[in-house]
């Protein structure tokens, strides 16, 4: 054998050894086993995904379709409410095991964490109070918009040539944003079509949800990179919620019917 082949056999089991060392290094699923916890970072204040109900519990779409993969698992959950600002450092630094909450897969997290596949597809759209002259993006011009800080809402924005026509105010969360907009401060707010739908429906003839939106998007639950087993145990069971009808009766629950995208 020459030294161009030895040195690519030894190229090659190295590579191989690393691989390994790498793939044994991911202890994200035993650790969580061994604790019996699986701590879910949320913004508790986004229904119907995560939200805090009359008597101050977390409920919503995404916490029961976590709840039930935590159920399967074998582990208790602990639902966390964290700055939504701040939410992939929350998960790197290990304060959360995920991120579920309606979060967006966007080309700018998908550079720092890891998705499941996408469970619910969904819009960036404008929600104005009814009968308000906004009827379209185009019609936003010299208007106030408000928006959640840290959210997917912000790039949809600012990736829009509507985005230099307007003046927008930035929110911890969404419900002050519905807040400010239902007592006149902002114009109009941009946001999750999930939450503007659930919004319109829970208050008719308040609001109005217009058809012109910013992006399509799709939800997926966001995991530290490297934690592989964790990702794949937790897309095993809920792959086995959708087959099984589990998944799709928690949508009927929140939604009316099963949007829960498939496989």
């Amino acid at each position: 054998m020459n030294m161009k082949k030895l040195f690519a056999v030894l190229m090659v089991l190295m590579l191989a050894v690393s691989g390994l060392a790498l793939a044994q290094e991911d202890a994200s699923l035993d650790n969580i086993v061994e604790k019996g916890t699986f701590i879910l970072g949320l913004d508790d204040s986004f229904p119907p995904m995560g939200f805090r109900d009359d008597e101050s519990n977390i409920v919503g779409f995404d916490v029961d379709l976590a709840k039930e993969v935590a159920s399967r698992l074998g582990m208790e959950i602990e639902l966390k409410p964290i700055d939504w600002t701040a939410n992939v450092m929350e998960l790197n630094s290990g304060s959360v095991d995920c991120l579920w909450n309606g979060l967006s897969i966007t080309p700018e997290r998908e550079a720092e964490i890891d998705f499941s596949r996408p469970y619910l597809a969904n819009r960036q759209v404008i929600i104005v109070l009814a009968g308000s002259d906004i009827v379209d993006i185009p019609s936003l011009a010299g208007k106030t918009v408000g928006l959640q800080d840290g959210s997917s809402a912000v790039s949809a924005l600012e990736k829009n040539e509507i985005a230099s026509q307007v003046t927008q105010q930035k929110y911890a969360d969404n419900v002050t944003a519905l807040t400010d907009l239902s007592i006149g401060r902002v114009d109009a707010v941009l946001l999750d079509e999930v939450v503007a739908r659930y919004y319109e429906t829970q208050n008719p003839g308040v609001y109005t949800v217009l058809d012109d939106s910013f992006a399509e998007e799709e939800y997926g639950i966001g995991f530290k990179k490297g934690n592989d087993e964790l990702r794949e145990a937790v897309q095993k069971v809920f792959d086995e919620m959708i087959e099984d009808g589990t998944a799709a009766e928690i949508s009927e629950k929140w939604f009316g019917k099963d949007i829960v995208v498939k496989p």
